[in-house]
């Protein structure tokens, strides 16, 4: 067969579109063997972790950020490869506890508490589900772990308490009223812990030559009374020791004390935002962004038991200048100046 003939090309296209056939046969074989070979494989689960606070959305979007910020630290990225269920029970203790109950049921990978109320419920619902605590008081005291060092059990992240806040608060209540010489301490004796952090406020008392009060609360229908005591002793500020009434209360507390003229301090920034004069404690957006680091091992198979606690290493100073103006206090500029944040 001649090559320039008609029936030559016929022939040798015929071949080449056969060979192409063959290839595209071939190809689709194995397109379709990998994608059988990919189906096979199990789906890698997307962790998912339960955040539970007592606030609100609002009040806790600074400090969720800051954990978000830390996921993304860890190199996660929320909604593709973690999935984070957020339950804000806005002063709602009963909504608390149902919230942590809803978090065991959907049996979330870890627990993060936002703040140490939600962390008794989170425990009590959680079972063997690892709890990270973004921040609580003092976890040693209140039984939740058995040290620092070494947590047992499932839970551990981080504390807020160091043995010198108590002593640091009354220092600044001192040095804004230099004329102070009487203060009340609130506390509710039904709290884990709140005796050991009473002596601690009574031992710093001591060594600053003030006279101390202490008031008790076991709700909020003592306060009333609790304000009155105080101003029949003529305390000039007031300390509150953390637990739930007093922190759901908060603004009822502030607005007491405004109206009797006391200054206060508080460890957590919700009491300032509320109206409470000032607030001394950690700083709560770094502590909440190195929650994530614990989720992060934890996830990648640390047990909770073998990751030490570890304290705060950041501080900060909030002055509510409003209240101050309220109750006719001005504050040293020495004081002011070292405020890292000013409520106006």
């Amino acid at each position: 067969m001649k090559k320039n003939s008609p029936d030559y090309f016929s022939v040798t296209n015929l071949k080449f579109a056969l060979r192409n056939l063959k290839s595209a046969i071939l190809m689709s074989a194995m397109l379709y063997a990998l994608c059988s070979f990919a189906n096979a494989q199990p789906q890698k689960k997307v962790p998912r972790i339960g955040f539970l606070s007592v606030g609100s959305a609002a009040s806790m979007l600074g400090r969720v950020e800051a954990f978000r910020q830390g996921l993304r630290e860890q190199g996660y990225t929320e909604g593709q490869n973690i999935l984070v269920e957020y339950r804000y029970a806005e002063d709602n203790l009963d909504r608390l506890r149902e919230f942590a109950k809803e978090l065991a049921r959907l049996r979330v990978d870890v627990i993060v508490t936002g703040g140490p109320l939600a962390t008794r419920p989170a425990k009590e619902a959680a079972g063997t589900i690892p709890i990270v605590l973004a921040y609580e008081a003092d976890p040693v005291r209140t039984g939740l772990v058995a040290s620092l060092a070494r947590p047992g059990g499932n839970i551990t992240g981080l504390t807020s308490g160091t043995e010198e806040l108590n002593g640091k608060r009354l220092e600044l209540l001192k040095e804004a009223i230099p004329k102070l010489s009487r203060i009340a301490v609130l506390r509710n004796p039904g709290m884990l812990g709140s005796a050991d952090a009473l002596k601690d406020a009574e031992l710093a008392a001591q060594s600053l030559a003030l006279k101390m009060q202490v008031l008790e609360i076991r709700g909020p229908n003592d306060l009333d009374k609790i304000f009155q005591a105080a101003k029949k002793n003529s305390v000039g500020a007031l300390m509150t020791i953390g637990d739930p009434v007093t922190f759901t209360h908060r603004r009822r507390v502030a607005n007491l004390a405004i109206k009797n003229r006391f200054a206060t301090i508080h460890g957590q920034i919700p009491f300032a935002e509320a109206g409470g004069l000032m607030v001394y404690g950690p700083n709560d957006a770094d502590m909440y962004r190195r929650a994530a680091t614990f989720v992060d091992k934890i996830l990648k198979g640390t047990k909770p038991a073998d990751l030490p606690v570890e304290r705060p290493v950041k501080f900060d100073l909030i002055i509510n200048l409003k209240t101050a103006k309220q109750i006719g206090l001005t504050i040293p500029p020495n004081v002011l100046a070292r405020a890292d944040r000013v409520i106006r």
